[in-house]
């Protein structure tokens, strides 16, 4: 390597290589918010029409780069906004996004207009965007970092730069432990010690993450490519993604052929692969356009479910099955059983095949996890899980009365063209901010126009509900009076953010909330966000114990982004016997489709049909909630 050019401070390093007396480039996006290891973005040689092959990964981080640095700027909401949706709309597009820009189709992409597509020529052809340079030559990389810290955000970031020089998050913390952010106006000691902890406690940039919905839907695609090639005996998806983790690395996918070869080529030359990594007689990595990386590995058919086992089940569960084969004189690899004694291992063709010389029931993947499965399927007493099918309603939705995109007609219309027979429309009270909440009168006045769209549906034999989604304030107060709340045929309880109460208060505030008698559900019950804010500092026993006692439900959030409750918190509110909702929060007419994520988490809770609430007709479901014992 000869030496590196850095296209004018910009975004993207070009690395000179010189080889066979030409030279060749490799092109890899640096600055704040950009790991300083991503894999190359693919070869070029000088002289080619097109410099870059570029990832969308890395498109995608400058204009996030762009968006935070803007947002520290004080650029109207809506600019940051673009930036952001366009960043998200580049890292989940399953096709390089050089080639949607060759051939002119940017815009075709949604969220992506001219202004957009036109950032998009600057990177190709600079590297960067004049925009971001800008910005860039007035904020230092180190402060996008610094804004990323809980507790900081970009107005807090761009005081600490101006009157305390903090640049990065070593800088913060140096001030932190000076006690200097204390003495600035509206901070204290008490925020100090906040932003303190959180550094200490690894909240610097976050890591990226891949959620359970990009994972598996990429997954899902390389899958039935593969069933589709005629050397193609089987393929599934294997390992977390498999087990409905919410947030997955790498993605693990296995097949059985009977040529591996020929299936290893077709899969590495996949339109949605940009890079391929390794490339073997049983095994290839590549990495997608998006950044995601993903391992195949072919067997033998014969081995197909030892290997599918193998690949699938967590580390700790994968520990105790050998120590139960080990106990019968086995070992147990992704080859099958051998004798400890010394022999050639004999294969299983089917999972099922490996549980049962283990004395075993098959074990569903989603509790694969060594957390008691092991005992339930030597005993016969596996739950039979939750699926999809057996969900009859969605009780969280939203439509364009406050945030959502669609009138509740519509909204109804796509939960019954997905099979479901009856719909909650819950907005939001107007105390969860940003304009788009209801007041009293405007919450009666959405409950009679959703009356009057569920008279033409109940032709149909849909039900659509009236509902709020109303806010829990400090002390445990609810954002709408009884008189209002107790109309509705449905209230959803939310806590949106502390609003500055400690753990215990915000314990109490919700505890209150599950204690009313007009709330049916609390959803969300601990606020986090799985690409970026963490659970609040909440009780979680304590909020199961309370509605135990008072009949009040939990929600599962089917978001992607939020999957909360957590499968441990499901399975403890199941054993308390408090009843779960699996909710879609959907703001969309195709947001009711993460149902079906809603329902993976509930699995790995170890939930089945009778614990979930809204699994019942709604008849019944009326006659299970508190208003209705009490009745």
């Amino acid at each position: 390597m000869s030496g590196t050019d850095r296209c004018g401070g910009l975004g993207i390093v070009r690395l000179r290589v010189r080889g066979n007396g030409r030279r060749a480039y490799h092109w890899r996006a640096v600055g704040a918010g950009i790991p300083p290891a991503r894999a190359l973005l693919g070869r070029v040689v000088l002289g080619a029409e097109r410099l870059m092959a570029l990832r969308n990964a890395d498109v995608a981080d400058l204009f996030d780069l762009l968006a935070s640095l803007s947002e520290l700027d004080g650029a109207i909401v809506h600019k940051v906004i673009a930036y952001r949706r366009a960043a998200e709309q580049f890292r989940s597009t399953a096709e390089s996004v050089e080639r949607i820009a060759d051939e002119g189709r940017l815009t075709e992409l949604p969220g992506v207009g001219k202004t957009i597509a036109a950032k998009v020529d600057e990177i190709r052809a600079t590297g960067t965007m004049e925009a971001l340079e800008r910005l860039r030559a007035v904020y230092p990389d180190g402060v996008v970092q610094v804004m990323q810290v809980p507790g900081v955000g970009p107005k807090t970031a761009k005081r600490l730069l101006t009157e305390l020089d903090v640049r990065d998050v070593d800088g913060l913390r140096a001030a932190c432990e000076a006690g200097r952010l204390r003495d600035l106006k509206g901070l204290g000691a008490k925020r100090e010690t906040a932003i303190l902890e959180a550094i200490q406690a690894g909240g610097g940039p976050r890591k990226r993450v891949i959620l359970l919905d990009h994972a598996l839907d990429r997954a899902e695609m390389l899958v039935a490519a593969l069933r589709s090639e005629p050397g193609c005996r089987a393929a599934e998806i294997a390992g977390s993604l498999r087990r409905r983790k919410g947030l997955i690395g790498d993605v693990d996918l296995v097949a059985a052929s009977d040529d591996p070869a020929p299936l290893l080529e077709r899969f590495a030359a996949h339109e949605g692969v940009q890079d391929v990594v390794a490339l073997g007689d049983a095994k290839a990595s590549v990495v997608l356009h998006d950044g995601l990386q993903v391992d195949l590995r072919v067997i033998d058919p014969a081995q197909w479910g030892s290997l599918l086992q193998h690949f699938t089940g967590s580390k700790a569960h994968n520990v105790a099955l050998r120590e139960r084969a080990r106990d019968r004189g086995l070992s147990l690899s992704e080859h099958g059983f051998a004798p400890i004694a010394g022999g050639d291992p004999e294969p299983c063709a089917s999972e099922e095949e490996v549980y049962a010389r283990l004395g075993l029931d098959w074990i569903p993947p989603e509790l694969r996890e060594d957390q008691g499965e092991i005992e339930a399927a030597a005993l016969g007493a596996l739950p039979r899980l939750v699926t999809l099918k057996d969900i009859k309603g969605d009780l969280h939705a939203h439509s364009d009365a406050s945030d959502g995109k669609a009138t509740p007609t519509d909204m109804a219309r796509a939960a019954q063209a997905r099979g479901l027979d009856y719909l909650a429309i819950t907005d939001h009270s107007h105390a969860v901010g940003m304009g788009i909440g209801l007041d009293p009168a405007e919450t009666l006045a959405n409950m009679r126009r959703v009356r009057k769209a569920a008279k033409a549906l109940a032709k149909d034999g849909f039900r659509l509900l009236t509902g709020i989604e109303v806010d829990i304030l400090p002390g445990g107060q609810l954002d709408l009076p009884d008189e209002v709340l107790e109309q509705l045929d449905w209230v959803v309880a939310s806590a949106h953010g502390v609003r500055g109460q400690t753990g215990d208060e915000l314990t109490r505030s919700m505890v209150a909330a599950i204690e009313h008698p007009h709330v049916d559900v609390i959803a969300h019950p601990t606020g986090r966000l799985l690409d970026g804010r963490a659970a609040y500092d909440v009780d979680v026993e304590a909020l199961i114990a309370a509605c135990t006692r008072t009949g009040t439900f939990l929600e599962v959030n089917a978001n992607p982004r939020r999957l909360d409750l957590r499968p441990e918190h499901v399975r403890a509110a199941i054993a308390a016997g408090v009843g779960i909702c699996i909710s879609s929060d959907a703001h969309r007419p195709d947001g009711i489709d993460v149902l079906r994520y809603g329902v993976d988490t509930a699995r790995r809770g170890w939930a089945q049909k009778a614990d979930v609430v809204n699994a019942l007709p709604w008849a019944k479901v009326e006659k299970r909630r508190k208003r209705g014992v009490a009745a």
